[in-house]
């Protein structure tokens, strides 16, 4: 039906008259949707069993903060002390099981109050619940990919250090490096370090470790890693070679003339397709006591090489070409090792979701728990909004090549934008809770997807 000029139109003349009165609304009505699964997952329980060591004169436990610091990501706040911004909304403190929220000093307090246990205990939770879905799918392999991630701040927090930064230089930092999952695109673990280590620091352990922990929750399941070329060393190579997972490493040239002379030497690649070409080598560093499979791979490139003249001593220049190795012990053709360890591209997707939607880069105190316990914080978050969409939604793709994401996930901003930032009032007509909120077809449509979906998997 067509519509007139003067039913679409409207004239805006005044402003209208203020007013602030406490009422029962709520800014974030599409919230709702975590409280299903926040009980489901017993979050709160288990939050305060990962605290139940530490003794505080608060009336607040530690839990509490920590779960409202979850909340506080998901909603999209980054500093503590925005807070402020929705103490008195009741859709957060009734999801929280508060009647009031605590201020920014006694979360800065709790946040002191954490110590190494607390990390430890919370950094088990983080795994615990990650596996817990990882059991559900029932998956046949897992891929996981292990990178850092350069936390930055301008302040001086215990336990930074001034260490490579593109980005900020001369900034003080943490480098964590951290265990993701391709299939769920979840964090499963991380190791935290100060800003000026070099990449490999205590990573043989920690990798060996998140082996070790989902072979014992899951021993039928392959394993499969992927690393990219600041782990590369005999120790990591032998180490994944003889716990039977299949791995991809990045090759430095720098560290290896041999590999340039051979790079050079060899006339006859073979094509993967119109960009790509290869050929592959059982070979070892002088010092190594097994040989590996390494593909060397050419890629067609338009893009002028402006890097320092001296990198040509040890990187292998050819006009228009671009080359890599990867050392692997997996079978099959060049091209599926190739796709499959490109695939580890998606690890920065993560990261930079971390980072720009639940805040993982911001440091909150001065003191090194309480900043590990907010990273942790940061990391449930995301990990939620995955488990949410896991929970509620059929699985987009089966296992690919590049290992992509079983899920086609949204962002957790987008999902902000699109459910929980929503105005409603919480009412008792007929002495019965009820949120009330506008008539939208399409944010109806998805919350009750949500709700159903969590009801169903219950």
């Amino acid at each position: 039906m067509k519509s007139s000029k003067r039913e679409i139109q409207s004239r805006v003349h005044k402003m209208p008259l203020l007013r602030f009165v406490d009422q029962t609304l709520t800014s974030f009505a599409g919230l709702i949707v975590f409280q299903p699964l926040l009980s489901k997952l017993e979050l709160k329980s288990r939050l305060r069993s990962c605290f139940s060591h530490l003794s505080s004169a608060s009336i607040f436990g530690h839990h509490f903060v920590v779960l409202l610091l979850v909340v506080h990501l998901i909603l999209g706040f980054r500093r503590l002390r925005d807070v402020q911004y929705y103490k008195d909304d009741p859709l957060v403190k009734r999801i929280l099981g508060l009647n009031k929220l605590p201020d920014v000093a006694t979360i800065s307090r709790a946040l002191a109050d954490a110590d190494q246990m607390s990390v430890t205990k919370a950094r088990e939770l983080c795994r615990s619940l990650v596996l817990e879905r990882l059991r559900k799918l029932e998956l046949a392999r897992i891929t996981l990919d292990f990178d850092g991630s350069v936390l930055s701040t301008s302040r001086k927090a215990e336990g930074t250090a001034v260490g490579f930064n593109k980005k900020k230089k001369g900034a003080r930092s943490y480098y964590p490096l951290f265990c993701t999952l391709a299939q769920t695109g979840q964090v499963f673990d991380f190791h935290h370090r100060p800003g000026n280590v070099h990449d490999s620091n205590g990573a043989p352990a920690f990798i060996l470790a998140c082996i070790s922990i989902i072979r014992r929750e899951m021993p039928w399941v392959t394993i499969e890693a992927r690393l990219d070329s600041a782990f590369f060393s005999d120790e990591v190579v032998t180490l994944l070679d003889e716990a039977g997972v299949k791995f991809t490493i990045s090759v430095p040239f720098e560290r290896f003339a041999e590999l340039k002379k051979m790079v050079e030497a060899h006339k006859r690649w073979k094509a993967i397709d119109s960009t790509w070409s290869f050929f592959e080598n059982s070979w070892k560093p002088k010092v190594w006591g097994k040989r590996f499979r390494f593909v060397f791979i050419r890629q067609e490139s338009s893009i002028i090489n402006r890097e320092p003249i001296q990198l040509d001593l040890f990187v292998p220049h050819e006009y228009g070409f671009e080359f890599k190795v990867v050392v692997t012990n997996r079978r099959g053709s060049a091209k599926k090792v190739l796709l499959y360890h490109n695939g580890r591209g998606s690890q920065e997707n993560v990261f930079g979701e971390l980072k720009s939607q639940t805040q993982m880069g911001y440091i909150a105190v001065r003191h090194l728990h309480g900043n590990q316990i907010y990273m942790i914080a940061a990391i449930l978050a995301h990990n939620l909004n995955r488990e949410l969409q896991m929970a509620t939604t059929p699985a987009a793709r089966g296992t690919t090549v590049r290992r992509a994401p079983l899920w086609s996930f949204v962002e957790l901003a987008t999902l902000r934008h699109r459910l929980l930032q929503r105005a409603g009032r919480l009412t008792h007509p007929s002495n019965r809770l009820t949120l009330t909120m506008g008539a939208n077809e399409a944010v109806k449509v998805e919350l009750l997807r949500f709700l159903e979906g969590l009801e169903k998997a219950a």
